[in-house]
């Protein structure tokens, strides 16, 4: 019953940007099935994110933050009719915290969005970074680049906030769509991976 009710509740149709998928084959993908398949087997979410003996550090960060862009996109893309220019003219987390978005194009200093402005600006801008092969190399024997996991950060870093606006925000919506279970537990996996690769600064966890 749970899957069908999160099936209805995360509708495909609501995705908020096309799935980055694996390619079959690669072994990204090999290490991708890795995680879902521990993920699903009930393991501690702790064990789950700790590196597989023998895999790579970046492979496995790359794989997360590909997934973790997919699944928070959904709960955002879910939440997406009640998070609007009216009901949030600004994207933050509660009162004490507002984020500003900046990037190296349109916005050159922290600028003042809606949320819906902010997440949609976010999502591009990941979309693109993980669709770019010098950043995410897809191909087996091509390096990572020198500063893959200061990019990962960012992306984490940035996510996070999609977590802080959802839960400081919409959670009534979330328990009216029955979702909590689901985002709490996308919740749960991100926090433990973040934590146990130190990818995100301890005071933008503050807010949650």
């Amino acid at each position: 019953a749970m899957a069908l009710c999160l099936k209805q509740v995360f509708n495909k149709d609501k995705t908020f940007r096309p799935r980055k998928k694996f390619e079959p084959g690669t072994q990204r993908f090999e290490l991708y099935k890795k995680a879902q398949a521990s993920l699903k087997s009930g393991l501690d979410l702790r064990a789950v994110v700790q590196l597989p003996p023998g895999e790579s550090i970046n492979d496995w960060i790359a794989v997360h933050v590909v997934d973790f862009f997919n699944r928070i996109n959904l709960i955002y893309g879910t939440m997406s009719e009640y998070c609007t220019e009216r009901s949030c003219p600004i994207m933050s987390g509660g009162l004490k915290y507002e984020y500003r978005w900046q990037d190296d194009s349109k916005y050159k200093k922290p600028t003042k969005l809606s949320a819906p402005q902010y997440m949609c600006m976010l999502m591009d801008w990941i979309e693109m970074l993980i669709n770019n092969e010098d950043i995410f190399p897809t191909r087996i024997g091509v390096p990572f680049p020198k500063q893959f996991q200061q990019v990962c950060t960012k992306i984490l870093t940035r996510l996070f906030r999609v977590f802080v606006h959802v839960y400081i925000h919409h959670f009534d919506s979330i328990i009216n769509m029955g979702a909590e279970a689901h985002v709490n537990t996308c919740y749960k996996h991100f926090y433990y991976f973040i934590r146990e690769f130190s990818l995100i600064d301890h005071r933008e966890l503050e807010p949650l």
